[in-house]
């Protein structure tokens, strides 16, 4: 894994980069509105993440930046469409983990290559996972008191995750295997719907980004009982990590990122990487960002490149150790 202090290492962004008119280094760009793709539905981690960028993303580049939800597959569906748009700088997509590494190392026939069809643009954000339950579904209070209803209730247990191979998914089978519990996996179109059955009892637990739970469970309506982070995290810093819970060697760091189809010229990804990572570092961003479980990153798109690779081996060795298949 790539430490996060050597992500923050972007290089200098020169203010003509994000000038519109003569000053541009591509002047005819943007000639139309800019597509920014979202893999999933509307309100889970890649969705909130590509609409604040988006949001200020197009007076920096003197255009307009539209967010298109297009959802399947776990992303395979925007992600395929995405590879065969023109490569003219007026399609962006800002995926999740799964999309740019977990569908690769799970699924060989994969009708995209994460690193050989786009071009890295910036890391965004990263954010733990939660393990969340239903209050109303699973009688406990804590993570001893789930594990003992889950070993009690293996044939009726069920979890939500955005869609097979996401990094809930990823992290449920590796907990099952780890705690020699059973849970039958029931994929969403997103972690926004993922949450809402959860909501609605029609699972009883699940790992999800805290970014898309974090809501519900200062609400009442989820109860958090474990994080997959290194360190308690300040949105819930009373929900203990698995390494305090015993489980070691189990930190799982979910994160979003912006790609473009490979073959957009250089001085436009500049262009497009620069007001990426001024979009994300306004401090009007990061606070919302930060409110909901994000850690803003907005690396450059070197460092996002070499963290992707990193991962792609990480979890392509998880789904050989686990032996999980796509379903």
């Amino acid at each position: 894994m790539i430490h996060r202090r050597s992500l923050l290492a972007a290089p200098a962004l020169l203010p003509a980069a994000l000038l519109p008119g003569p000053a541009r280094a591509q002047g005819d760009w943007p000639t139309r509105p800019i597509t920014m793709m979202i893999p999933f539905v509307a309100g889970g981690p890649s969705d909130i993440t590509g609409r604040v960028i988006a949001a200020r993303m197009g007076g920096l580049i003197g255009g307009t930046v539209v967010v298109e939800n297009r959802p399947g597959a776990n992303g395979a569906v925007a992600a395929q469409a995405m590879a065969r748009a023109a490569p003219d700088g007026h399609t962006l997509m800002t995926g999740s983990i799964g999309v740019y590494a977990i569908n690769k190392a799970l699924r060989p026939n994969l009708p995209y290559d994460p690193v050989r069809d786009f071009a890295p643009i910036t890391l965004a954000v990263t954010t733990p996972n939660v393990l969340v339950i239903n209050p109303a579904q699973v009688p406990a209070t804590d993570y001893a008191g789930t594990l003992a209803w889950l070993r009690a209730n293996a044939a009726r247990a069920s979890y939500s995750t955005s869609g097979v191979g996401s990094s809930e998914h990823m992290t449920m089978e590796l907990f099952k295997l780890r705690t020699q519990t059973e849970a039958t996996h029931i994929p969403y179109q997103g972690g926004a719907a993922a949450a809402t059955a959860l909501i609605a009892g029609d699972v009883q637990l699940t790992f999800q980004n805290l970014g898309t739970v974090a809501p519900h469970i200062a609400g009442g309506r989820l109860r958090a009982v474990m994080v997959t982070s290194a360190t308690r995290n300040p949105t819930i810093p009373d929900v203990p990590t698995a390494a305090e819970l015993g489980l070691e060697d189990f930190v799982v760091t979910s994160w979003q990122a912006v790609m473009a189809p490979v073959g957009v010229p250089a001085p436009i990804l500049a262009r497009m990487e620069a007001a990426c990572i001024e979009s994300l570092r306004h401090p009007e961003a990061t606070q919302r960002l930060n409110q909901i479980g994000f850690e803003v990153v907005a690396s450059s798109a070197g460092e996002f490149r070499r963290f992707q690779e990193a991962e792609l081996t990480r979890w392509r060795a998880v789904v050989e150790r686990a032996q999980i298949r796509a379903e």
